[in-house]
């Protein structure tokens, strides 16, 4: 923002001195602009004031070279390591910055908060390596503005920092847990996803990172965020570890009446897996970073939807009140099932939800996008609240985002691992089923498991079902054929298995288009 008192970090004494800073100026007269936050308090009192104002779009006009720069051109610019901010100090988290340009269209303001002093740290080619063939003048970088940052931890070793977590793009931000690497990405807020009209991408647009301590295991984060419809506060405690776990505090000052708004958005990409029924000329068997939607409801039932991209965008919603989690998974993790030594699938985190206090009505939305490559995200989840926030009104919203390989503790049941579907021959609007489930136990006891299958289709007809150990996968295998009624255009399926007359497992569901 600008016209606020702060401090201000020398880009010379980043490299010599480490983020030593000189105070500057006094306020802005007449701005009517808060001095510098220094707690989340402030910052949501700075995001309600932009919501008392019509929407201006805060980004400058930058300089075509750097509009012009492609991917490749983008790659050869780096940040030099020795400038990564709290480096001298040797703090356990450090920064670093995204370089402008390109499809990189988002500009951020940064501010190191220490105690009570703010500091920002205003854009310099200096913190940057360029391509030796490179020429830039002075005039290239005016209005230039970081693109985003992101966060060092050693989340792996501890003579080593890694990435644990990086904002860059609207408000989404991407988090690995230890031994995996970058798959699925978070946003603070989804406006109209998967609604009819335009969506609409708040975009954050200046930072505040709070100094850790020498021993600190957790980095708080806040932001700011702003578009057409409203104007946003938002708090991150982050905590790497075997699980990195992100916990968020969004605070929302609408413009207008927010009608349809997602909480705790995630975002994925599936191409195709067991259960695809369109065939892609490659030569793995599956590509997704995710590949099913988990959902605990208020109720306590366990539910699993497998994703999937058949070539028509699908929403599903699944209605709650207060639901006590959810999230999307990649359950797959057996290098095999991919065959991908680059891209490494199997190593890809899910994360999983986990609601503070009462969200009320409404329900998990999940947005399936059609695509024919693996390189866009076409999978959404979210929180969709039943309650409009009213202009000139606010709401606040807590929760977890637990990072984390497939998590063996969840669910505390019976869980499905692989779904597969396929033609009966000679009926056309009939599909066949198979799905395997696992349970704790379940290779010990085997055909002795004798779980019961129960199998509900709604606007469709079960036949040929059956269920049995499956000892070559150590699964407890359930099988039938579907039949859709004359006029389905859709046919919802659940699944779940009972034994000794109560429920073992969670549901499965799942949505087939005849």
């Amino acid at each position: 923002m600008k016209g606020v008192v702060r401090q201000r970090v020398s880009v010379v004494l980043v490299a010599l001195t480490a983020l030593c800073s000189a105070a500057v100026s006094a306020e802005e007269a007449g701005d009517g602009l808060r001095p510098p936050p220094s707690n989340f308090t402030g910052v949501k009192a700075l995001a309600r004031q932009l919501a008392s104002k019509p929407y201006a779009d805060h980004r400058q006009p930058v300089s075509p070279r750097l509009l012009e720069l492609n991917y490749d051109q983008l790659n050869q610019i780096t940040f030099d390591d020795h400038k990564s901010v709290w480096r001298r100090e040797r703090l356990p988290f450090q920064l670093q910055f995204f370089h402008p340009g390109g499809d990189r269209k988002d500009q951020i303001d940064v501010n190191l908060v220490d105690g009570d002093e703010v500091m920002d740290v205003p854009f310099s080619r200096e913190f940057f390596t360029y391509d030796a063939n490179s020429r830039y003048s002075w005039a290239d970088f005016k209005n230039a503005a970081f693109s985003g940052f992101r966060v060092l931890y050693p989340i792996n070793r501890n003579d080593k920092l890694d990435e644990v977590i990086v904002f860059q793009g609207a408000s989404y931000y991407r988090v690995v847990p230890a031994a995996h690497m970058y798959g699925l990405s978070a946003r603070v807020l989804a406006v109209n996803c998967g609604g009819e009209g335009a969506e609409e991408f708040p975009r954050f647009r200046e930072f505040w990172v709070e100094r850790p301590d020498r021993e600190g295991r957790t980095l708080k984060i806040r932001g700011v965020l702003d578009s057409e419809s409203l104007a946003g506060a938002v708090e991150f405690t982050i905590e790497p570890g075997a699980e990195t776990v992100t916990r968020v505090c969004v605070a929302l000052y609408p413009r207008v009446d927010l009608q349809r708004y997602g909480i705790a958005p995630l975002t994925s990409m599936y191409w195709f897996g067991k259960n695809t029924q369109r065939r892609f000329d490659d030569v793995r068997p599956e590509v997704h970073d995710s590949d099913g939607l988990q959902i605990q409801t208020d109720a306590g039932e366990w539910l699993w939807r497998p994703l999937d991209n058949t070539g028509a965008l699908r929403t599903s919603a699944f209605s709650d009140k207060g639901p006590k989690g959810f999230g999307l998974f990649q359950r797959e993790t057996d290098p095999a099932c991919y065959q991908d030594n680059h891209a490494q699938y199997h190593r890809r985190p899910s994360a999983w939800i986990r609601p503070g206090g009462d969200w009320g009505v409404g329900s998990v939305r999940l947005v399936e996008i059609p695509t024919d490559t693996e390189f866009h995200d076409n999978i959404v989840a979210f929180w969709e609240p039943a309650q409009v926030i009213k202009a000139g009104e606010s709401a606040e919203f807590t929760y977890d985002v637990v990072w984390s390989g497939q998590k063996a503790d969840l669910p505390p049941v019976g869980r499905v691992v692989s779904t597969r579907s396929g033609a009966v021959p000679g009926q056309p609007r009939s599909r066949r089923f198979v799905i395997d489930f696992t349970f704790p136990g379940l290779e010990q006891q085997g055909s002795s498991f004798a779980a019961e299958p129960v199998v509900l289709a709604a606007r469709g007809r079960i036949s040929n079902q059956g269920a049995g150990y499956n000892a070559p996968q150590r699964t407890w295998r359930v099988s039938f054929d579907l039949a859709a009624e004359d006029g389905a255009a859709t046919v919802e399926l659940r699944v779940r298995l009972r034994k000794g007359g109560a429920t073992c497992s969670e549901t499965w569901t799942y949505c087939w288009t005849p």
